[in-house]
């Protein structure tokens, strides 16, 4: 934003947010910050900012492929449903 940015998003795999994290989210630019479900996430720190998004069907699907020996790399294929 101080740069000239019209939009800010951000994205992290395993949401921590210890410490002031939330606190910083909140002041800072961001406008969106995606997290996925892999550690668990208390309801209240859930903020607007804040969009998480699951992997259970990622992990699903990976357990059957492998269970049926087919391959992975599908999975990770841009715009894989």
């Amino acid at each position: 934003a101080e740069a000239g940015a019209t939009h800010v998003y951000a994205s992290c795999t395993h949401p921590v947010l210890s410490g002031p994290a939330l606190d910083n989210i909140q002041k800072s630019a961001i406008e969106k910050l995606v997290v996925l479900d892999t550690i668990y996430l208390p309801e209240e720190r859930l903020i607007d900012k804040i969009e998480q998004i699951s992997i259970a069907d990622l992990i699903s699907e990976a357990i059957i492929r492998i269970h049926e020996k087919r391959p992975l790399s599908p999975l990770f294929e841009m715009g894989h449903k």
